[in-house]
């Protein structure tokens, strides 16, 4: 039975809270839809990948990972204040948009694509927070590894999976 290593097609299901105590679930995947990842490109956590290596079909695992080893800290420098008028199309400010809580896609000045989350409105300033969602949480995973598979040599020059669970060319 093939064991989690460089270049293997690990599919697996995790629940994914805050610390083992929580209750509260940010995030579930489950067997219908598995998460689905060519192990070993850096493409996850380094330190998820470092608890995954060795287990193999069927087998279930848990651990935490520290905030600063997960997505870092909250950046205080990631509070961001835009003008209400960035919000405007064709003149018309985008009320429906603007509510506390809101993820909006954004762009900064170098024209990367940011997500940021709306803090606060103020009169003429929208608060948006750029921080990782997971920002300044120690992360906690428990889960089951449904299969282990040897990549093709397609998927290992690509550095992603492809077909079922994988990433699709058009």
């Amino acid at each position: 039975m093939l064991t989690i290593s460089e270049n293997k097609v690990v599919r697996l299901t995790y629940e994914l809270s805050e610390d083992s105590n929580k209750e509260e679930i940010i995030e579930k995947v489950d067997k219908d839809q598995p998460a689905t990842f060519l192990f070993g490109v850096g493409g996850l956590l380094p330190e998820f990948e470092q608890n995954l290596f060795g287990l193999k079909e069927g087998d279930s695992f848990k651990f935490s990972i520290a905030s600063e080893n997960a997505y870092g800290p909250n950046d205080p420098n990631a509070l961001v204040d835009i003008p209400k008028e960035a919000f405007t199309i064709d003149g018309k400010l985008q009320d429906d948009m603007l509510k506390v809580g809101n993820i909006l896609p954004m762009r900064d000045n170098e024209d990367n694509f940011l997500q940021g989350r709306i803090l606060e409105l103020r009169d003429d300033v929208v608060i948006m927070d750029f921080n990782h969602p997971l920002a300044g949480k120690d992360l906690y995973f428990k889960g089951t590894i449904v299969e282990v598979r040897e990549a093709t040599a397609e998927e290992i020059s690509h550095g992603h999976v492809h077909g079922e669970g994988g990433h699709h060319h058009h």
